[in-house]
């Protein structure tokens, strides 16, 4: 009777621990596909956030298009820091979120695409005006361990990346074989750069360098177009004018407080002051100034609940006084 009842017994056991072991793994199951599906709910609910902060970002920048062209209805002929574009820096509450934006003159700053030079009769590339002007530049910002040597051999380098050969221009230059044979190695644009960041893998530039140098530069892509708005120009930057005219820098802050709220109304307005008129500019040097500017670039940010999105636009003021979207990089510059 013993033995009968443990043998039926045993099958009863087992059938328990198998039900129990299928409960057991029907509930990890289930856990599983409510995590997923609580991850997958996330996600969705975070990119549907990131496209309401995306679409604020383009209406801020049909917005600042709006603004530009109120601007030039009003006054076409100069830009200047009176006009309604050039506010600073502006935020915009919106539901579940904001929106911050701010427009700047590409034509305020030394456009590093300018040192894409034309070269002359035999090959032989021309030493510009704007290729002096930034090593001037680089000079009087009195960066650490940058001489006029190494002032040189950057505005060298920077030449040799955007002309269209493979050839070495100048002793300070670097092609293919320079970029090759490092630890990571690369191959030079050979083109316009799209960013002031892609000084960092330009030969003999460092981080120290682009600290100093980056409120004074931009980017104004697929042109080699140097021209200064001289009243655009911030008052705190009178570097930027001691460089392109080889003037005192003492000279160049007084010329630039010189200018009222709507600025000059010509460049010979400028030209006329005393501080510069006393050092007798060439016709080369006066033709890198401005009084109107057709470049702009709109950095925004929009929130929308806990997504952000960054956008810098560049925008171009046709000559029908329209403004095109000419490129668009996404997140912080």
């Amino acid at each position: 009777m013993i033995v009968y009842t443990t043998i039926k017994q045993r099958p009863k056991g087992i059938a328990l621990i198998t039900v129990m072991l299928v409960v057991a793994l029907a509930a990890v199951i289930l856990v599983q596909m409510t995590s997923r599906l609580q991850l997958q709910m996330q996600r969705t609910e975070n990119i549907n956030f990131n496209q309401q902060a995306y679409w604020y970002a383009m209406g801020a920048e049909a917005f600042a298009k709006r603004v530009l062209i109120t601007s030039f209805e009003e006054d076409n002929k100069i830009t200047h820091l009176g006009q309604t574009w050039a506010q600073g820096k502006t935020s915009y509450p919106v539901d579940f979120g904001e929106i911050t934006g701010e427009i700047k003159d590409l034509h305020s700053c030394f456009n590093l695409n300018a040192l894409r030079a034309p070269k002359a009769d035999g090959g032989i590339e021309k030493k510009s005006l704007a290729r002096q002007g930034l090593e001037e530049l680089l000079q009087i910002l009195e960066i650490k361990d940058v001489s006029q040597f190494e002032a040189e051999y950057m505005a060298d380098a920077l030449s040799d990346w955007l002309d269209e050969d493979s050839a070495i221009a100048s002793a300070g230059g670097a092609e293919d074989n320079d970029y090759a044979a490092r630890e990571f190695p690369l191959l030079p644009g050979n083109h316009y750069i799209a960013s002031v960041k892609e000084l960092r893998v330009i030969e003999h530039f460092t981080l120290p360098v682009l600290y100093a140098i980056k409120d004074y530069v931009c980017v104004i892509p697929d042109t080699n177009l140097h021209q200064i708005n001289i009243n655009t120009v911030s008052a705190e930057k009178p570097e930027l004018l001691q460089a392109l005219l080889g003037i005192p820098k003492e000279d160049a802050e007084q010329a630039l407080t010189a200018r009222d709220e709507e600025g000059f109304q010509s460049i010979d307005e400028f030209y006329n002051l005393k501080e510069i008129k006393k050092h007798k500019l060439s016709d080369e040097q006066k033709e890198q100034f401005v009084v109107d500017s057709e470049y702009f670039t709109l950095k925004t940010t929009a929130s929308f609940n806990n997504s952000y999105f960054a956008l810098n636009s560049i925008m171009k003021v046709e000559k029908n006084d329209q403004i095109s979207v000419i490129s668009r990089t996404v997140g912080k510059d």
